[in-house]
């Protein structure tokens, strides 16, 4: 059997930076446990599968299609950067001819459009809620030591804990910072934690100017020690500086050593639009 894959890096225009995501196009359905086979061969954060969710369906011309995520170790209901890798493969390789791609996924539909040199996704918005510093404070101290935390939030739905950190810090302080997400494992007493965000506001002066705040992304529960750049993080974050910021415009920095920009806007029904260029650096059969 012959499967087209691509690799294409998300939430950038050069190629090796961003996130990478491997994009199967699967013409028929796929045996249940070789999307895993496939993900963990692939070992990238996330493997996305594109199906034809009928017969006469066409990855030419058809508008909605079937998406799955994998991760190294297990699916999950929503990649942000998949999907805008996944879209990029429709309109960039296949040459779609939709304006509007729907994708089925295990977090609903989610919609895909061009807009300029970007693929916009429209993603759900995920609200946080204030978290009690006693239940995390081990894997707070895991992530960041003694490092002054400013505020602790918690997305129920996505299973995310938010950790800000302190606005005295620059944006150098995050980047720099050391991590041993594989310490997260033992930390984590709760059960309830999957994913765990560092974010900062951003400076409005200097050679940042413009991003309105910093963040990264570490998911050792899913296999994932340090994702580069996190469209569904995006999606907890998007509402919580929103409502700190008082703006439904905004430009956010990933601080990864890949790094990646996104570009945010909140929508009236609830929803947000997430941003991103994309560079496609791999075109291949995946053979067995």
């Amino acid at each position: 059997m012959q499967i087209p894959i691509f690799t294409v890096d998300a939430f950038t225009n050069r190629p090796f930076s961003g996130n990478p995501a491997a994009v199967c196009l699967l013409e028929n359905d796929l045996d249940e446990g070789l999307h895993q086979k496939i993900a963990t061969e692939m070992n990238l954060s996330e493997t996305a599968f594109i199906r034809k969710l009928h017969p006469g369906d066409d990855f030419t011309k058809s508008s909605c299609f079937g998406l799955r995520w994998f991760t190294p170790t297990n699916e999950v209901p929503l990649c942000g950067h998949a999907t805008l890798a996944a879209s990029a493969v429709l309109f960039h390789i296949q040459k779609n001819t939709s304006s509007i791609l729907t994708f089925v996924t295990l977090s609903g539909e989610l919609k895909a459009r061009q807009v300029e040199d970007r693929i916009v996704l429209d993603l759900p918005l995920y609200t946080t809620y204030p978290q009690v510093l006693q239940e995390v404070a081990e894997l707070i101290k895991a992530a960041v030591g003694d490092m002054i935390v400013q505020d602790l939030r918690y997305s129920p739905d996505t299973k995310k804990l938010l950790v800000r950190l302190s606005d005295a810090y620059e944006r150098s302080v995050l980047e720099e910072l050391q991590v041993s997400a594989q310490r997260f494992l033992s930390a984590e007493k709760t059960g309830k934690v999957k994913g765990l965000i560092l974010t900062l506001k951003g400076n409005s002066s200097g050679k940042d100017k413009g991003h309105d705040f910093y963040s990264r992304y570490f998911a050792p529960w899913n296999g994932v020690l340090e994702d580069p750049v996190t469209g569904s993080a995006h999606a907890v974050l998007s509402s919580y500086w929103s409502e700190q910021l008082g703006k439904k415009e905004m430009l956010a920095f990933q601080c990864s050593r890949r790094g990646g920009e996104l570009k945010i806007s909140l929508r009236n029904d609830g929803r947000v639009d997430i941003a991103g260029q994309i560079a496609i650096v791999l075109k291949g059969n995946l053979t067995f």
